[in-house]
């Protein structure tokens, strides 16, 4: 038992002094940032975002899509329930496709199990938006949501250069990654073997990037008018409404 504790202790340590720089560098943000209980993993909080309450976690992956560990974010920006929208990583959706037909029609099931992650219900419920103004978007991304007029909206202008520059580095081809707009929330989900700060703060910006682009189509959306309503369409509870 005391091997145990003496083990977990320098573990904790080793880590603590390892993402020392992402500690630094959310406190200069004015966020939290916290240990996760087994040492292996760190939670940042900032309530007072620019773009809305942030929550990023990096530690032991939620989705089997992700292997290893992950790096996920949440962005409370209380956009219009309507933005249902996603970008992901274009191998990761052909993949995720593969698996949901053959969830479905191995077992004959007609509808989609509300246990199944949202990012692979869309695949099946929206229709994909394949003219993205940028053609490295439309090479390298899948994107998809609610309709295709509020789907470009938000992809196109400031979020497709912020995709664009990821690109280069920071999301290599065939990195699982994605990004989603729902319940008035932005995620990213992202496999991430090691954290460091340079790549957690670039990801943080283009979260950021993606809630700011959002937050105009919801203005636009909140506008009577603006686009065909499509809740009746788009409808769809969460089964984790908790879940980042």
């Amino acid at each position: 038992m005391l091997v145990k504790q003496v083990k977990h202790w320098l573990v904790t340590r080793a880590n603590a002094a390892r993402w020392r720089p992402i500690q630094e560098w959310v406190e200069a943000r004015g966020g939290t940032f916290t240990l996760s209980r087994d040492g292996d993993g760190f939670l940042i909080e900032q309530p007072d975002a620019s773009v809305g309450a942030l929550r990023v976690e990096w530690g032991v992956s939620q989705r089997n899509y992700l292997p290893g560990t992950e790096l996920r974010m949440r962005c409370e920006v209380g956009v219009h329930p309507d933005m249902q929208t996603m970008v992901l990583c274009r191998s990761l959706m052909e993949e995720l496709e593969r698996v949901v037909f053959e969830a479905y029609t191995d077992t004959l099931k007609t509808r989609v199990d509300m246990d199944t992650p949202e990012e692979m219900r869309w695949l099946v419920m929206f229709p994909k938006f394949t003219n993205a103004a940028s053609a490295l978007v439309r090479q390298r991304y899948g994107v998809l949501g609610v309709t295709k007029e509020v789907t470009a909206a938000w992809v196109d202008g400031e979020l497709s250069d912020a995709l664009t520059q990821a690109s280069e580095d920071l999301l290599p081809e065939g990195h699982p990654f994605v990004l989603m707009c729902m319940r008035g929330n932005v995620y990213l989900r992202t496999q991430m073997t090691e954290a460091d700060q340079p790549k957690v703060q670039a990801l943080v910006r283009l979260l950021e990037t993606a809630a700011h682009a959002a937050m105009r189509v919801s203005g636009r959306l909140a506008d009577s008018g603006a686009w065909p309503t499509t809740t009746s369409f788009a409808w769809m509870p969460s089964s984790r409404p908790g879940d980042l």
